[in-house]
């Protein structure tokens, strides 16, 4: 039979049957690879959920950090406009991962205990990716790199990152060659210390936000932050209501305080000017 003959038995001619030199779907994603990585520990079912859910998160993590750093260097680069479609889509992302939330707390108390103890340390607290997209937020904590000492080649990444300047310090810098007033003291900060309010900065975005028409690529680049912060922030709040909804109180398994650290998360602000202009204007 021809390969035209093989394609019509399909009732559409246009269908490819013939792969044997050729690459296939599941060749060019990898799907073999892809699709063995969930190794159950135990033999409960629900384990599989679990496994699936936080692999699904890092793949969408990956793609985040794709997006961030490529806006990163947009913005650098003067080029606001390319930055803009990039920071939109990690907000998509952003939601898609909000959502994998309601999956997992499909997950009932008396399931997960079946197979917790056989995580033993392993915990979402030490998610490298989720370290990174925190430094190019411009969060930046030196002692979490701590975690990471076991990997010599991801402790040399994650160093990188954190000595990277953040979204919010390009953006700022943005302000400034917009001829905008910044503080001396913050265009020349260290990064890799955690960003404090600058009231260089605020009286900048106030000035952004109340002459949009001239400033209005600065207006649309403080949206689309504010966007991604938000979005972290109702991440952030479902990661804790689902963490409380099936262990409660109890530790994490990586030592954490479990809902009470990721509670005390939630008041931390990235952006934090962009909060205060709104009561400034």
């Amino acid at each position: 039979m021809t390969n035209k003959d093989k394609t019509n038995s399909m009732g559409n001619e246009h269908v490819h049957t013939d792969f044997i030199n050729k690459m296939t779907y599941g060749d060019y994603l990898q799907l073999d690879t892809l699709l063995d990585s969930q190794k159950r520990l135990s033999g409960h079912h629900d384990e599989m959920l679990f496994i699936v859910i936080h692999q699904v998160s890092e793949l969408w993590m990956k793609l985040i950090l794709h997006e961030l750093r490529a806006s990163i260097e947009a913005i650098k680069a003067g080029e606001l406009s390319p930055a803009f479609k990039m920071l939109s889509r990690v907000s998509k992302i952003q939601s898609q991962i909000i959502h994998a939330w309601d999956v997992l707390s499909t997950l009932t108390p008396s399931e997960y205990i079946e197979f917790r103890d056989d995580l033993g340390q392993a915990s979402g607290f030490q998610s490298y990716q989720y370290r990174m997209i925190e430094f190019a937020l411009g969060y930046k904590t030196p002692h979490v790199l701590e975690i990471y000492k076991k990997d010599p080649i991801l402790l040399t990444q994650l160093k990188e990152a954190y000595e990277a300047p953040s979204l919010y310090d390009v953006a700022i810098l943005a302000l400034a060659t917009n001829g905008l007033n910044i503080n001396e003291d913050i265009m020349n900060r260290d990064v890799t210390k955690p960003y404090r309010e600058d009231e260089s900065v605020l009286n900048a975005w106030t000035k952004v936000y109340e002459d949009t028409e001239k400033y209005w690529d600065l207006y649309e680049l403080a949206e689309k932050l504010i966007d991604i912060e938000d979005w972290l922030q109702q991440w952030r709040f479902r990661h804790m209501k689902t963490v409380e909804r099936i262990i409660g109180h109890k530790k994490g398994t990586g030592g954490s305080s479990g809902v009470g650290y990721l509670k005390k998360v939630l008041d931390h602000q990235f952006f934090p000017e962009l909060w205060a202009v709104r009561t400034n204007i």
